[in-house]
């Protein structure tokens, strides 16, 4: 079978299952639901509606970039869910075995993955940034704050979020052909992006000189592929400098997993024979 017709046929395979959907809906309602009340606080914050108008100020300028930026800030774990998915589900269900029955050349399959995961990073980014953009936009406008749609540089942010959301499909799959183990997979996911990464990027806020390494960690360098992210918010109290990745080395360095991890997994576990 041709590539095409690998892609088609992988198409349908992960179009006609359940889980693109409901992770779908549920990056919808996780990426809303924050963008609604960092929109609310920060923007109450930046006009001094919020509390008794002395506290201190989130200054207008940089504010849409960075609750826009809430769709990858915290939104990239999906895409990287879905791509790990697209691989192990086919493992632990066994519907490997016909595909590659159908098509012995597994470099093809694995490329056919490739351009579906294109497909779906476009498609939850789209989500995300609908998500994130519709109630910080909202809010912006009803505090008399400059949403930033007439700005070249919003919209460059906005596809450059994009742009991330399909490299964390990409890492996905790499994680997911590495990683047979579906289980493994998702909870080695879950905890390096919820918890060891988030922990060593508040390390580095603290202690000088840490940040030359944390900034190249997946999440750090997505942050700075898009161009902002709420977590800076969190480490420009701390009076430690941090400077993050220019955006291009920053969606080099994502890019860098992602082929790392692919080429990791076609030459390690996915020409094993499957069980």
């Amino acid at each position: 079978m041709t590539l095409a017709t690998t892609t088609r046929s992988e198409t349908t395979k992960q179009f006609t299952t359940s889980m693109w959907w409901i992770l779908a809906i549920v990056l919808l309602a996780y990426v809303g639901f924050t963008a609604t009340v960092l929109g609310f606080v920060f923007s109450a914050s930046a006009t001094g509606a919020l509390g008794d108008g002395n506290a201190p100020r989130i200054p207008e300028d940089g504010l849409p970039s960075l609750l826009y930026s809430t769709a990858t800030a915290v939104g990239y774990v999906f895409p990287l869910l879905i791509g790990t998915l697209m691989v192990t589900s086919e493992f632990r269900h066994k519907t490997l075995t016909p595909t590659f029955l159908a098509t012995p050349r597994r470099a093809t399959v694995l490329g056919a993955k490739i351009v579906v995961g294109l497909l779906l990073g476009l498609l939850y980014g789209v989500v995300g940034v609908v998500a994130a953009v519709g109630p910080s936009a909202a809010f912006l406008s009803g505090y008399g704050i400059e949403t930033g749609f007439t700005s070249s540089d919003t919209w460059a942010l906005l596809g450059r979020m994009l742009l991330a959301y399909v490299l964390w499909v990409f890492i996905g799959i790499g994680v997911g052909a590495l990683v047979r183990n579906q289980v493994g997979a998702i909870v080695g996911v879950l905890v390096f992006t919820q918890f060891l990464e988030p922990v060593a990027r508040a390390a580095a806020s603290f202690v000088d000189g840490l940040d030359d390494v944390t900034k190249y960690l997946p999440g750090a360098a997505s942050d700075a592929l898009v161009g902002a992210s709420v977590f800076s918010i969190s480490t420009a109290q701390t009076g430690v400098a941090n400077t993050p990745l220019e955006w291009w080395a920053g969606g080099l360095v994502l890019l860098g997993y992602a082929a790392v991890l692919v080429v990791a997994g076609y030459l390690t576990s996915w020409r094993r024979d499957v069980s």
